[in-house]
């Protein structure tokens, strides 16, 4: 499963128009190759499931990545605006992109729940070819935008989260607060219903390919 990128702190993502650099080439190849990946990683799927019937113990083993991933990505959408101010409080204290953090994670569970390694490894490939550039990008317009973007930087990691927050001097005095229009706003419940979904195929595809081909037992 690659979901479509839904960026952490996003911006108007332009690259240099006068002389095309890594950034902008990388992203070139991501747009074309999105949509194939994403076609590969379905019938794989489908042929895993086709190929062997999901293991229970698997299937619960997943939810203690998808659930976290389900739960970071909800929890940072309510913190994150975009374009309006670069976000320091809540997730953002521990890492930079906690949606990307998010998603590896989900997509990451439902390769333990196939318990197939080609999955897992499309699943990593189409993540490095998508979000590399998405988030080199980004990052490229919030320290052109906001000044204590370098600070922020040197103080929280990009994807692994740190154990303690870190504060970034301006708002030392603020917590922030989660807010629940914003995550309607980002439409991040789409995440759990794209889960849910997932779920009840690993539960019920498989019988609906026994009624039509002859499924290996």
């Amino acid at each position: 499963m690659i979901n479509q990128p839904a960026p952490a702190q996003r911006g108007a993502q332009q690259p240099d128009a006068q002389q095309p650099d890594w950034i902008s080439r990388w992203q070139g190849i991501a747009r074309r190759i999105r949509v194939p990946l994403g076609f590969v990683a379905a019938v794989l799927y489908i042929f895993e499931l086709w190929q062997r019937a999901p293991r229970p113990a698997a299937v619960a083993c997943s939810l203690a990545l998808v659930l976290p991933g389900l739960w970071l990505r909800g929890y940072a959408s309510g913190y994150v605006k975009k374009n309006q101010e670069l976000t320091v409080t809540g997730p953002y204290a521990y890492v930079r992109n906690p949606l990307y953090l998010g998603s590896m994670l989900i997509a990451a569970g439902f390769a333990v729940a196939l318990l197939s390694w080609p999955v897992a490894l499309v699943l990593a490939l189409g993540f490095t070819v998508i979000y590399v550039p998405v988030i080199a990008s980004e990052e490229r317009f919030l320290r052109a935008t906001f000044p204590g973007f370098d600070d922020y930087c040197r103080r929280v990691p990009r994807l692994i989260p740190r154990l303690t927050t870190g504060r970034h001097p301006e708002k030392e005095n603020s917590t922030g607060a989660f807010s629940l229009s914003l995550y309607i706003r980002h439409r991040e419940y789409n995440a759990a219903i794209g889960a849910t979904l997932l779920y009840l195929s690993l539960l019920l595809l498989r019988h609906v390919l026994t009624a039509f081909v002859n499924v290996p037992r």
